[in-house]
């Protein structure tokens, strides 16, 4: 048996040509902190060899709580999360292709609009409108994840999170709920009221976990049951991680936000 057969042999599971979908599956991952530094970590174990990694920042001394693969070496020496998670994916396979760009997606169009998947792990609901409005156009699934921590009155802090797996062609993050004019129009009025993004090194785990298999099953369809639209949401202080009650309640037929038949490049002609 080669010796790349043999590391992935206990994921055989996945199907007989799973590891040679993995490899050739190009990864973009938006957001290397707690949540992105997971993924890409898991992404290298399981056998995924190509990736565009996108953040502009370096990694601080508040990260080493949650951001994997981070010392104080690190800290100390003001070094980007883009280099950290490819010093960690390398470690794990030092075949892997890497393309890390210290910048924002908006300034790495291009290398995004070439990925088979895009995860995305940002704060904040416009980005992600943006981020998701982006994969719609090129047709590429987009996975997101976040938490937060809301603290009311003498009340425990209340831990909640979500997966979202948005489909081309299926229903959306307005369509889901998740997405609103109100929590567009209030950006930012929620983060923060236990403390500056509040984040947990579990938690994260958690939600990245469960996005890596999304993405590994969307590939592979090894458990032959993922079809369309995912969301998922977490709640941290039962450990619990179910779909989200309105799913019940949307009609997920068709999305209107994103025709499907709009994809491509924009086309200005007209204007």
């Amino acid at each position: 048996m080669k010796k790349m057969d043999k590391r992935y042999s206990r994921q055989s599971f996945l199907g007989h040509k799973s590891q040679e979908i993995i490899s050739k599956t190009r990864i973009g991952i938006i957001g290397l902190g707690g949540g992105g530094s997971h993924i890409a970590q898991q992404l290298a174990h399981v056998g995924f060899q190509i990736f565009v990694l996108l953040d502009p920042d370096i990694a601080k001394d508040v990260n080493l709580n949650r951001l994997v693969g981070a010392t104080e070496d690190d800290i100390e020496n003001k070094r980007l999360k883009v280099d950290i998670a490819s010093r960690v994916i390398k470690g794990i396979s030092s075949t892997a292709s890497i393309h890390p760009f210290s910048e924002t997606w908006q300034d790495r169009l291009n290398e995004l609009k070439a990925c088979d998947i895009i995860f995305g792990c940002i704060d904040g609901f416009i980005q992600r409108r943006d981020i998701e409005a982006f994969s719609r156009r090129f047709l590429i699934p987009y996975i997101d994840i976040g938490m937060d921590v809301h603290c009311v009155g003498t009340q425990p802090p209340r831990i909640a999170g979500q997966v979202i797996l948005s489909m081309p062609g299926h229903a959306c993050m307005h369509c889901i709920g998740f997405l609103t004019e109100d929590n567009l129009a209030k950006e930012g009025t929620r983060y923060g009221d236990a403390g500056e993004n509040p984040q947990v090194v579990w938690c994260n785990g958690v939600l990245a976990s469960t996005a890596v298999e999304i993405a590994i099953d969307l590939i592979t369809d090894w458990s032959k049951s993922l079809r369309g639209t995912v969301y998922l949401s977490y709640d941290g202080n039962t450990n619990t991680l179910t779909p989200d009650n309105r799913m019940k309640y949307r009609d997920l037929k068709v999305c209107p936000h994103y025709p499907i038949h709009e994809v491509g490049e924009p086309n200005f002609q007209n204007i």
